[in-house]
């Protein structure tokens, strides 16, 4: 076997038991960068490093492919910006929201990309009311961790955090979310109090 041809046999090599996730990334990669329309088994295939047919056998539609991403990204989302952390202290909700957009901003943009598609495919609502239903369910678990139980403050403090996202997603300044960051705990401790 010639080295290009070994190195192509490599590049095609996902380790056992992580092919699953490489495929839910690339899929998120090629939506950020190119659109949802743009989502084929080739496409995803070759972001990952594989065949794609292997991306057929793992998902079974296109369909079951963009749901489970969409199931991914709001789990890591919601897992590094520490979203949800239980610990009832304020000054630890998403506490890591600035550093994971700018580490790994495919992941929202991922989110927005869906949810812009969808107002142009209705079909697709069903993927936005899942991004924002969890979202607003981590907001609130997270209030109501610190003693706030405000189902409507919540909502406004969901709103006011995706606007950080969006923003530092559009503008590149993590440190304009951080400092939105500490004017809202400092809203919500006067609530809390």
């Amino acid at each position: 076997m010639t080295a290009l041809a070994e190195a192509h046999q490599d590049r095609q090599r996902i380790p056992y038991g992580e092919g699953r996730e490489a495929l839910l990334k690339a899929v998120i990669a090629v939506v950020a960068r190119s659109g949802l329309r743009n989502v084929t088994y080739r496409a995803v295939a070759a972001e990952a490093g594989v065949a794609h047919g292997l991306v057929r056998h793992h998902f079974g539609s296109r369909d079951m492919l963009i749901e489970e991403a969409l199931h991914y990204s709001v789990t890591q989302s919601i897992d590094t910006t520490a979203l949800e952390p239980g610990s009832g202290d304020l000054g630890d909700l998403a506490r890591n929201l600035a550093k994971a957009v700018s580490d790994d901003p495919d992941i929202q943009a991922f989110q927005y990309e869906l949810i812009l598609e969808a107002r142009r495919r209705p079909e697709l609502q069903h993927y936005v009311d899942v991004i924002y239903k969890t979202y607003r369910d981590a907001v609130y678990q997270a209030l109501s961790a610190a003693g706030i139980d405000d189902r409507d403050l919540a909502e406004l403090v969901f709103c006011t955090l995706d606007g950080l996202v969006f923003q530092q997603l559009a503008l590149g300044s993590p440190e304009a979310t951080e400092k939105g960051l500490r004017q809202l705990r400092k809203l919500l401790e006067t609530v809390q109090h």
